[in-house]
């Protein structure tokens, strides 16, 4: 008698590393996000995240490299969300396909309210952080570019799609977005001011309506 087909046992032997691989990776993400915003940059340690998380100093540095690099990855986790239903995904889909510009802005303000409580406070701690930490100088710089960079792709296509007012160009529309899904807007309404998530996105989707469309 056999043990059973040996390619089910890998296969199933592999998704269930898979599935500890991922858990352990939210477990991870999930210690280093509270204690960074809890206790600061400074006062959180490897030592400590590894050990609330249950794992080695040396799984997190493998995985990650060093604290800076572990900020960068909890941004890019912020950023995508749910993997199951990523924010950036949903946002290429409705900028490469929405044909009416409005809901198309007016979607784009859900997201950044979607995103922002995420990873607002995360790049607020890092750029307070920067002068005193002189390697959180590039992660900031490394999150403004990549978000320059994704506002580029939408105000390119809103360009070529003959959705922009007269005079806006490509460049200023990337500013406009850019601008408007900075932490600071978010820091102030929401965090200050004690808006709604609901009421900022609805603001900033009207907002991008009324800097960038006829």
């Amino acid at each position: 008698m056999t043990g059973g087909d040996p390619q089910v046992k890998r296969r199933y032997s592999s998704d269930r590393r898979r599935t500890q691989a991922e858990r352990t990776r939210r477990t991870v993400l999930g210690v280093a996000r509270r204690r960074f915003l809890t206790d600061g940059y400074a006062a959180t340690t490897m030592a400590a995240v590894a050990g609330e998380a249950g794992v080695s100093v040396e799984t997190i540095y493998k995985a990650y490299g060093g604290k800076a690099q572990l900020v960068m990855a909890l941004f890019h986790d912020a950023i995508e969300g749910d993997p199951g239903s990523s924010t950036e995904d949903r946002a290429d889909e409705i900028s490469e396909h929405e044909g009416d510009p409005v809901r198309r802005l007016q979607a784009f303000g859900g997201f950044v309210a979607e995103v922002m409580p995420r990873v607002g406070p995360l790049m607020l701690l890092v750029r307070a952080t920067a002068d005193s930490h002189p390697e959180l100088t590039e992660i900031w710089e490394r999150m403004n570019a990549e978000r320059l960079a994704r506002m580029t792709g939408h105000a390119r296509r809103l360009h070529d799609h003959g959705h922009l007012r007269d005079g806006v160009t490509v460049e200023e529309a990337r500013d406009v977005l850019w601008l408007y899904s900075a932490p600071d807007l978010y820091d102030l309404l929401v965090r200050e001011r004690g808006w709604t998530i609901e009421r900022y996105g609805r603001w900033i989707g009207r907002a991008y309506v009324d800097a960038l469309l006829p």
